[in-house]
């Protein structure tokens, strides 16, 4: 089990130094003693960097540092200034977010009532509606009395939605019984999900001697002279100190003369007036009531033990700390009968009522006069107190914990309500642009149809067929960017042509599943550079995808298509996805190649739907007539495109030198365009000087109609690939639909085809084994026939419409739950947050918020970063060349799951930025390709600094101290031209990361 806690409660403002703080870090650190095999995750908030420190180092040896995690806000979130609520709305999104992208089974609100004076943000389903929540339940007393507490409008508002976050927490951890059953009376908590988990003393609470030395300079540093009873818990109205002074002050004088009574805790001059006054109307002496003000924790322990007994009057608590702190330390406790005390102190003749003040005197007056009732309670007090410890409080937080993830594992998620099929809009070029993803496209809508209520997203005049109009909305881009939040899904499908072009604008701003038909997309982002000038499009994909190596090459090589072979540039449109259908493993492959051993592992392949084709048997006599082919004709097709990745020229080689050649009723056809460049009119002129009694022809641009006559045909396909790019060939599951005995070579994504349905040469195949191939189909029937139906089955059985869109379904309605709570989600929601408290929203507002995102959330294809600190290369202090060979050094040796990033120091805004200029510059490019901006940085980040430029490093301490925070890690270099200790560097920052 995962366990993410929220630990805000040992940061914030309001509770850090207080029982609240404590509870919260003794009970993460128990948690940890005693997680067993669960991961603990610790989550903190960016909004209190000095804690972050202070936590760190307390958790060092109990878990490893990456598992404490941190999420940042915008400033200026607190309840008490209106002016505020936009910020905190968007506040609570972005930690659910945040909170939902750890993975948790469970998370663990270690304090839900914070954030009314300070930039805490705490919230239970705001946001991320099935994020298994625990909550800490310290007490209900506001709740239970708010005519007390709540009479503030502000503080009763805050209140009320903490109460409301509370309730729609899936567990309770409650700190005693007492305040387990306020949450059953007054919320109607269900008592199973409550949780009496109690509290404990920290360790140093305990018995302890001090000499005599040390013993009069404590008490008298507080103005403590003589025996005194103590009181320690804070100045509020439950607290009953005002009961507790008449209480006292009502003792008999000789008791009075020989005792003092010690309020130790934090006092508002307010306070400290007005309870001097009371103190003073009952007749109280100046040094017979002391109030010390804060104290230390070692003082607080030693005032415990020096106390002759100590008192809690409380009308109400939680659990009541001190009581187990003082009974620690081996005092006499007497304590209100009221609330959670009994539980604690658990003795009967301990306990007095606190609502009349001549119960309380009594007590008082037992305890200090009657040395043997005073020397009982201690020794029960130090046998009592040995029943709670933190160990046993989280060994209970984790049990219930557990016992709710198993009942939510058993339990079936429960159903939405049925509101219509869900609205889909659909994005992709259709008939009659020329493109096998449109006739795709017009071949699974109609199935689709039965999922989603479909609407076409086009960027086209016209669509066909017919009946697409006059079924289905059609909306032009334009339209849909004014209404994609109207939208429930969105599907688009991907591929390397300008019919795609206008979807990666939509990608960015309107997220949805994509459908990658071609993995390499640089060919339409070239496409779009060249003819847009101002924009950049294939140098920016090229840099976020592959990194500097990708636009270095992109400047240097002699034609621009030579990058474009190189290097898919995909990357942009990946991480804009909520998630990828693919149709072949290969574009898995292709994306580990790339991306890393992790990348395209949640993709989902759904086979490339084909239509079954029907029997043609007695038509297959009439077509060939049609297409001038004799019945006895042998005919070989070959379907598609012409051009060199499709190996053409292989094939006519094969057939010039195969037996098929010399016999005039073998027959060998290229269906489809020819390359209009020099390869294609090689193909001709060969054809037309072969001498061959056998017929090779090339049909040009084939109709759909002469597509599938040849089909109907031919006796053999062949479909040959090189330099796949991650696309799946419609062709060869054509061959197969039509029951043709169809020969490839294992090149992509016909590798994965299976080997019952095709003959499958090797990628790197030889001649003779092509001409092999197709000799034994010419001259076995039989064979050639089983190999057909085979084919013929295996796409009906696997690749028909309806199958596939069920597949497609499902896997839509996956990665849309999936992505709930997700980056593209918290997005949409802030924008349509209202401005409630009818303050206007600024651009600062929308700047620190998207800051807030970029800092608390990874995104998808996420790599580490290796930050190189060139600020001394670029301040001159060192040379450009050196720079250069260092850089590359590293460039050289990263794999592709890490990048290699320079950046350089600015102090005086203390941040680091990107070096992109600088790099540009080094490399030979144009230095205004890339743009300089501030780094985004994350756990797992690594700053490399040289140790003798590291000067700068003394300016920017805040800078560096907040990518600490963050978790990333800094290092050193002491010589950047030594081979060893570059060895050693790349060793200790590189294969951690997964490089090579």
């Amino acid at each position: 089990m995962r366990i993410v806690i929220d630990l805000q409660g040992a940061q914030s403002t309001g509770s850090r130094n207080r029982g609240i703080g404590r509870y919260a870090l003794s009970l993460a650190q128990g948690i940890m003693r005693n997680r067993g095999d669960h991961e603990i995750l610790l989550a903190l908030s960016g909004a209190f960097p000095e804690s972050i420190d202070s936590i760190r180092e307390t958790f060092q040896d109990l878990i490893p540092q990456e598992n404490i995690v941190v999420w940042h806000a915008p400033e200026a979130v607190s309840h008490i200034e209106p002016a505020n609520a936009w910020r905190r709305d968007a506040a609570e999104r972005i930690r659910e977010s945040f909170l939902a992208s750890l993975n948790p089974d469970v998370v663990l609100v270690s304090s839900l009532f914070e954030g009314f004076e300070d930039d805490s943000v705490t919230s239970v389903g705001s946001f991320v509606k099935k994020l298994p929540t625990a909550v800490v339940l310290y007490d209900l007393i506001p709740f239970i009395n708010r005519d007390t507490y709540l009479q503030n409008p502000l503080i009763a508002k805050w209140y009320d939605s903490k109460i409301d976050y509370l309730q729609s927490a899936d567990l309770l951890l409650s700190i005693s019984e007492s305040s387990r059953q306020e949450a059953i009376q007054y919320l109607g908590s269900e008592a199973q999900s409550v949780v009496n988990i109690s509290t404990a003393a920290d360790p140093h609470f305990k018995v302890r001697s001090y000499s005599d030395t040390k013993k009069a300079e404590v008490l008298s540093r507080f103005g403590l002279n003589r025996d005194y009873v103590m009181y320690t818990g804070g100045i509020d109205y439950r607290k009953n100190i005002e009961g507790l002074i008449r209480s006292y002050a009502r003792l008999p004088a000789s008791i009075l003369e020989q005792h003092q009574l010690a309020v130790v805790c934090s006092v508002r001059p307010d306070d400290r007036a007005r309870l001097e006054a009371l103190a003073k109307e009952h007749g109280l002496e100046r040094d017979q009531f002391v109030m010390t003000g804060f104290v230390s924790e070692e003082d607080l322990v030693a005032l415990y033990n020096l106390c002759q007994a100590f008192i809690f009057p409380s009308w109400h608590e939680g659990f009541g700390l001190p009581a187990l702190e003082a009974m620690s330390c081996g005092r006499a406790v007497v304590a209100a009968n009221t609330s959670s005390l009994p539980e604690v102190v658990n003795n009967v003749d301990a306990l007095f009522n606190p609502r009349e003040d001549a119960s309380i005197t009594e007590k008082l007056r037992q305890v200090l006069m009657d040395d043997s009732y005073r020397s009982r309670l201690e020794q029960h007090g130090l046998k009592q107190a040995k029943e709670f410890s933190w160990d046993k409080t989280a060994q209970r937080a984790i049990a219930a914990m557990e016992a709710f993830h198993e009942q939510q594992s058993k339990s079936a998620p429960a159903a939405e309500p049925e509101t219509g099929l869900p609205r889909l809009a659909y994005v992709s070029p259709l008939p009659p642009q020329r493109s096998g993803i449109s006739d795709y496209s017009a071949e699974l809508i109609p199935e689709l149809m039965k999922y989603f209520n479909i609407e076409l997203i086009v960027a086209q005049s016209d669509v066909e067929p017919s009946w697409l109009k006059e079924t289905l909305p059609i909306r032009s881009v334009e339209w849909f960017v004014d209404n994609a939040a109207s939208y429930d899904r969105v599907l688009y499908h991907f591929g390397n042509s300008t019919f795609h072009e206008h979807m990666f604008k939509l990608v960015e701003s309107i997220p949805g599943v994509i459908v990658l038909h071609d993995f390499f997309l640089s060919g339409i982002l070239a496409h779009m550079e060249v003819n847009t000038p101002a924009q950049a499009e294939l140098t920016d994909a090229l840099y976020e995808s592959h990194g500097y190596p990708a636009v270095s090459y992109r400047f240097h090589s002699k034609e621009l298509v030579d990058t474009i072979w190189k290097y898919p540039a995909n990357l942009p449109v990946l991480k804009s996805a909520q998630g990828v259908i693919i149709h072949s493993e290969s574009s898995r492959k292709l994306a580990r190649q790339w991306y890393g051993p992790k990348a395209g592992s949640d993709w989902v392949n759904i086979p490339l739907l084909r239509i079954p084709a029907e029997s043609v048997a007695d038509e297959r006599a009439g077509i060939r007539r049609k297409l001038g082919l004799e019945p006895e004709d042998f005919v070989v097709c070959s379907f598609g495109l012409l051009g060199p990745s499709k190996l053409n020229d292989r094939l006519l080689d094969a057939w010039l030198n195969s037996p098929m050649a010399d016999d005039a009723s073998c027959v060998l056809v290229f269906v489809g365009q020819n390359d209009p460049g020099r390869y294609g009119d090689e193909l001709q002129q060969r054809i037309n000087q072969s001498g061959v009694r056998s017929k090779v022809v090339i049909t040009g641009w084939a109709s759909s109609e002469m597509f599938r006559d040849y089909l109907s045909a031919a006796d053999v396909g062949v479909q040959l690939r090189t330099q796949s790019r991650g696309e799946t060939s419609a062709a060869v599951l054509d061959c197969m639909n039509y029951g043709l005995a169809t020969i490839v070579n294992a090149n992509g994504s016909m590798a994965d085809l299976e080997d019952e349905g095709v003959i499958k040469l090797s990628d790197a195949f030889a001649d003779g084994e092509l001409i092999d191939a197709l000799s034994k189909l010419w001259t076995d029937v039989p064979a050639r026939q089983a190999l057909g139906a085979r084919a013929r089955n295996i796409v009906h059985s696997s690749h028909a419409p309806g199958i596939c869109a069920a597949q497609y379904k499902d896997a839509i309605e996956h990665f849309h739950e999936r992505s709930r709570g997700g980056v593209a989600d918290l997005i949409q929601s802030i924008a349509l947050l209202e401005t409630k408290s009818g303050f206007p929203v600024t651009d600062q507002d929308y700047m620190a918020v998207a800051e807030a995102i970029d800092s608390s959330l990874s995104e998808s294809f996420s790599r580490p970063q290796i930050l190189l600190d060139v600020t001394p290369f670029i301040d001159g202090q060192k040379t450009r060349d050196l720079a250069r060979s260092w850089i590359m050094a590293w460039l050289e040796r990263a794999a592709v799951d890490v990048r290699i990033e320079p950046v350089y120091a600015d102090s005086e805004g203390q941040v680091y930025r990107y070096a992109r200029e600088f790099m540009l510059s080094i490399l030979g490019c144009p230095v205004h390709a890339l743009h300089d901006e501030k780094i985004s940085y994350r756990k797992g980040d690594t700053l490399v600094m040289l140790n003798d430029g590291a000067e700068h490093s003394q300016s920017m301490e805040e800078g560096l101290q907040a990518l600490v925070r963050q978790g990333v890690k800094s290092l050193y270099v002491s010589a950047i031209d030594d081979n060893f200790e570059l060895d050693r560097i790349f060793a200790e920052v590189l294969a951690p990361c997964g490089s090579n």
